[in-house]
């Protein structure tokens, strides 16, 4: 039997490892998908997560190690709790996890080079907070120990190599006279070289090691050494203060860094060192650097700490002068803020906590 030349062909089947359009379709979505979730979950935004840290009893111990510890004094009993607070700071956020603590209202997004400036290594960053750390506590005992009245002294903390200084001094020794004049704190040795010129021979006298000495310096012009221009001469020298005292305060808390906790610790030491307590047996948290001269200096990140502060059980947040505002406008509710604008004003509302009097408040 003959077929009609105009009869329909029958379509010849896909060979079975074809897809249909709708195939493909379903396929590409699918990668596409899993793509997204592979960069969602893995793949880090160059931002960084900002929340409440953990908070620290400055009066208190951490691993049975007291945070202060001080030898060779007498110390006195506390009841109350001053609580230096922290920024909680995350790396390596997915696209997916920065939307979630974002839309969480508990944590911030920064750009990631607000704090890890490009070419600078994590290490080197970890490095820089923990030096500003270590000097937060020199100056927290050095302002402590002025507030209390001890007596402080003026060493050669870093000499640059080849400078005059370098000559004579090496970093440890005390210094006594600069150009006749007697040095008391370490804005003492800039001032002693008033109305000087390069080339010119000063005389200076120091303790090293227990033993008086004496010595005579040339000075140099500062941009020899790679220092800023000055009319004055140039010592090569960089001061710092410490305590001249008979006992030896060591502040023990690791892996914590920057300045921020240097107020906490200075009330901590006071408190250590005076009769009483301090801030009549209340829970007081707060934050700020603190200059050896006592001085209170803004710090970032204070909405972060004083929710800390609060969930920790505080009823007392010390803040910046400088940082009122932006505190006053994220305080949580039932937290007191006093402002603070140097040590001994810090000591003086803490004691106002006991008599129920007005206090200094954002």
């Amino acid at each position: 039997m003959s077929t009609s030349p105009d009869a329909p062909v029958a379509p010849s089947p896909a060979p079975p490892w074809e897809l249909s359009r709708r195939g493909w379709t379903v396929l590409i979505s699918s990668l596409l998908v899993t793509a997204l979730m592979v960069i969602g979950l893995f793949v880090p935004v160059p931002y960084v997560s900002l929340g409440p840290g953990p908070t620290y009893d400055t009066l208190g111990a951490v691993d049975d190690t007291p945070i202060i510890h001080i030898e060779g004094a007498q110390t006195y009993p506390t009841t109350g709790q001053l609580r230096m607070t922290t920024v909680s700071v995350k790396d390596d956020v997915s696209m997916f996890e920065a939307v979630a603590l974002w839309v969480s209202g508990r944590y911030a997004l920064a750009p990631r080079e607000e704090y890890f400036r490009p070419g600078v290594t994590e290490e080197e960053v970890e490095e820089q907070n923990s030096k500003l750390f270590q000097d937060s506590q020199t100056n927290a005992e050095i302002a402590a120990l002025r507030e209390l009245k001890y007596p402080v002294k003026v060493i050669a903390q870093r000499i640059t190599s080849g400078a005059p200084a370098d000559k004579v001094l090496v970093p440890g020794d005390r210094l006594v006279e600069v150009n006749g004049k007697k040095i008391a704190n370490a804005e003492d040795v800039r001032a002693a070289l008033a109305g000087t010129a390069p080339g010119a021979s000063i005389p200076i006298t120091f303790k090293r090691e227990g033993v008086d000495k004496s010595g005579t310096i040339v000075l140099g012009k500062a941009t020899d050494f790679g220092a800023e221009d000055r009319p004055e001469g140039f010592m090569g020298l960089e001061s710092a203060e410490r305590p001249d005292v008979p006992f030896k305060t060591t502040i023990s808390l690791a892996d914590v860094g920057g300045p921020s906790a240097g107020l906490m610790f200075a009330l901590a030491i006071i408190d250590r060192l005076t009769p009483g307590d301090l801030g009549g047996g209340e829970i007081v948290a707060g934050t700020g650097e603190i200059t050896a001269q006592g001085e209170v200096d803004p710090i970032g990140g204070i909405p972060f700490k004083m929710v800390s502060a609060k969930e920790a059980g505080a009823t007392t947040f010390l803040v910046p002068v400088d940082n009122c505002a932006e505190a006053k406008e994220n305080a949580p509710d039932g937290l007191r803020l006093i402002k603070v604008e140097n040590l001994a004003g810090a000591v003086k509302a803490l004691e106002g906590l006991k008599d129920n009097r007005d206090l200094p408040t954002c």
